[in-house]
């Protein structure tokens, strides 16, 4: 690869880093003692394009008001552009029909509402979950993506498995076919591991839970914002990500069904919205997917993550992909050379997404992180919403940096070099 005056070429495709990062306001701001921002936190958050601010804030100025209630002209503006955010979703993920997009609060939403209308109801030929089915999850998984299925499991009597991790930092597939039988009800695993990093082999665990029966339910909050995704090909029948991690707006995400699935499924919550119609006696309730909005729903959210995905869409997911794992590679090269700093997770870019946690020496990632903030440059610091796989490399806690479509090789040396100095701060 080839750096001219900020444009990083891949074969024929330019990807502009200088260009992109223009388009983000934050990214220019100077910190405490007149230091340049190094953003190095994407994984826990994506920074927003002035093109998703603007969105945002015109449909406030201009346009705010209730959607499929109001019958005014604003009230048909807002309900117009809320179907649209749907409908650029629906498009950017290769979903057959809008109708399979729900839109939820974050991922953690989402996936806590497949586990618990999973539970409430017998879907297809396996019947309801109960005490002779098993949920199989993986040691990698986000707490989001344990914690729904422990309460699944507790309140069913289904029983609760996993894949182990290797010391690589990849899913041990070895037990795959103890794991996944004729019991399983539900495999629910990470696409991309916010914690490790890794990219999992998802086809070949989708096409083993699917000769058993069971359901396939993802967690791609990692993986929509960096990889090129289409749901139809992938062959999962539940799919689940965030905004926010994908230069959308906070207070979005995203739960993706096949429609002959989430048309059996029974609502999660109650409300307005979700409905055909209310006696004092009983409800009946709408197809999807307003089944499964109940109330307001994330209007002006909605409108900003169309505009993320029409900024995303415009780069080209490959072109994202391709910087994200270049980037990647740069910087697990600069900190393997650093005396004393060990990554947890794989550490070459091969199958393996843009977020690096590592151990340096015996200071405490707390104090890495704060030393690093007093250089300017934000990094993640804590078990990551991931103690499991903590606990299975035997560290309480990391260090994380991760990267995105706006990060350049100049913050990758000002990571290294402020490693360095706090190795020096501790006489290391």
């Amino acid at each position: 690869m080839t750096v001219v005056e900020g444009t990083q070429t891949y074969g024929a495709s330019s990807y502009e880093v200088a260009r992109i990062r223009e388009d983000f306001p934050i990214l220019g701001r100077r910190l405490a003692g007149d230091l340049p921002l190094v953003y190095l936190d994407s994984a826990n958050t994506s920074q927003k394009p002035r093109q998703v601010i603007d969105a945002i804030d015109d449909h406030y100025r201009h346009h705010n008001a209730n959607v499929a209630r109001a019958m005014h002209q604003l009230g048909a503006e807002a309900s117009a552009a809320f179907e649209l955010g749907r409908d650029k979703v629906a498009a950017f993920i290769g979903a057959p029909s809008r109708d399979e997009v729900i839109f939820a609060k974050n991922a953690s939403e989402a996936l806590n509402l497949v586990a618990r209308v999973l539970g409430d109801s017998a879907v297809g030929d396996r019947g309801r979950i109960g005490p002779d089915h098993e949920i199989v999850i993986t040691e990698m998984e986000h707490h989001s993506n344990i914690v729904p299925w422990q309460q699944l499991s507790q309140r069913t009597g289904a029983s609760l498995r996993w894949f182990g991790v290797t010391d690589e930092g990849r899913l041990d597939l070895d037990d795959i076919d103890s794991l996944i039988t004729e019991q399983t009800a539900v495999v629910s695993l990470t696409w991309v591991s916010n914690m490790l990093g890794t990219i999992n082999p998802l086809e070949t665990i989708i096409a083993k839970a699917h000769s058993v029966g069971a359901l396939v339910v993802v967690d791609a909050s990692q993986a929509v914002p960096q990889l090129p995704v289409d749901v139809a090909a992938l062959g999962a029948d539940f799919v689940a990500f965030t905004g926010h991690k994908m230069v959308g707006p906070t207070g979005i995400g995203v739960l993706w069904g096949r429609y002959d699935l989430l048309a059996e499924l029974p609502p999660f919550l109650g409300g307005g919205e979700m409905i055909e119609t209310v006696t004092m006696a009983s409800s009946t309730y709408a197809p999807p997917p307003a089944r499964f909005e109940a109330g307001t729903p994330p209007i002006a959210q909605a409108v900003g993550l169309g505009a993320a995905v029409d900024y995303l869409a415009a780069i080209g997911m490959d072109n994202v992909a391709a910087h994200e794992q270049e980037i990647t590679a740069y910087a697990l090269g600069a900190l393997q050379e650093i005396d004393g700093l060990t990554i947890v997770g794989p550490r070459t870019a091969v199958d393996r997404g843009g977020a690096i946690s590592f151990t340096l020496g015996d200071i405490h990632p707390h104090d890495v992180s704060q030393l690093l903030d007093s250089r300017g440059v934000a990094v993640r610091a804590g078990h990551h919403c991931a103690k499991p796989a903590h606990q299975r490399f035997g560290v309480q806690s990391t260090t994380r940096a991760s990267f995105y479509l706006y990060t350049t090789r100049e913050e990758i040396d000002a990571l290294v070099s402020g490693l360095v100095a706090t190795k020096k701060y501790f006489g290391n």
